[in-house]
């Protein structure tokens, strides 16, 4: 694959970063109001909506992505269902800092499944940059004290995030792969997210049936969980969907996944302005780690 990092695509892989910071925060912020399950198929089922009136062929019978299902299901499970369902998941139980920090996990996730799975080679700033921010989010995991991580007990929210990560990782890649969908849906952002979507929802309804069926689920319905859906909706779904779907064809998803770790800064400033959760000084030193390993893997 031909990856190459310019000015314009660095700025559209920054907006990512930016949506999701805000979509931990008020992920947080609405963790009582609503399941996390349920959260991520109104988020959706409100993306499909909007995105409704423009790609409605794509819901024939007729419609070229029948034929192609099997790739939607999956890049459905992993982009739409897993990874959202999980990051709300771990909301309930984790900082919003906290999320975006063990998240920043993602450049290992994506060197490992890219060299075992689609024979990518890493190469060594690539690794170095992976290794330090994994440092990063070990010393988030042991809360500033490296003698804490021999004894350390991970809260659940982080592990869910860590099963996030890796199945963000895993669908970053898939869209690299040349599928066998025809032109009109791989060139057309709009369609080529819509198809995810509409498996998505699947999983995501699934998802929400067991939450329902095993938990004391219920939802406080207000003002402030519709301005949530909204925005969660049109900025973390669409917009951040269609910018990081796009920077990865033209960067590659090694060097992207080191943009997504720019959420831990969008999120400690967010959640300090609005949950007043200030940043402790180990999540400054966390966020060096991370910026070093952006900076050392994206250089040539």
């Amino acid at each position: 694959m031909n990856a190459r990092l310019t000015l314009p695509v660095a700025m559209l892989l920054t907006v990512p970063p930016l949506m999701w910071s805000g979509n931990a925060v008020v992920g947080r912020m609405v963790s009582d109001l609503v399941p996390p399950m349920t959260l991520n198929f109104l988020r959706w089922f409100l993306a499909f909506l909007f995105l409704l009136p423009f790609c409605g062929r794509l819901l024939r019978p007729t419609s070229p992505l029948w034929p192609v299902w099997r790739r939607f299901l999956l890049l459905g499970l992993l982009g739409v269902g897993a990874f959202n369902a999980l990051q709300y998941l771990a909301l309930r139980t984790s900082s919003p800092i906290n999320v975006t920090l063990v998240a920043a996990s993602s450049p290992i996730w994506v060197l490992l499944i890219g060299r075992l799975f689609f024979a990518a080679p890493i190469s060594r700033r690539q690794l170095l940059g992976a290794l330090l921010s994994i440092c990063g989010v070990l010393l988030v995991l042991g809360r500033g004290r490296p003698e804490f991580l021999l004894t350390v007990r991970l809260v659940p929210g982080d592990l869910y995030i860590l099963l996030a990560s890796i199945s963000w990782s895993w669908y970053s890649w898939l869209l690299t792969q040349p599928g066998r969908e025809p032109t009109e849906i791989r060139s057309d952002w709009i369609a080529f997210l819509m198809a995810q979507i509409v498996f998505g929802l699947g999983w995501s309804a699934l998802f929400m049936a067991g939450e329902w069926s095993l938990t004391d689920a219920h939802i406080v319905w207000g003002w402030p969980l519709a301005a949530t859906l909204i925005f969660v909706s049109l900025g973390p779904a669409i917009l951040a969907y269609r910018c990081w779907g796009s920077g990865v064809r033209q960067a590659g998803p090694t060097v992207a996944s080191f943009f997504a770790n720019l959420t831990p800064l969008f999120a400690a400033t967010l959640s300090s302005l609005l949950l007043g959760e200030l940043p402790q000084p180990y999540h400054g030193l966390a966020f060096g780690l991370i910026v070093g390993g952006i900076v050392i893997s994206s250089r040539r």
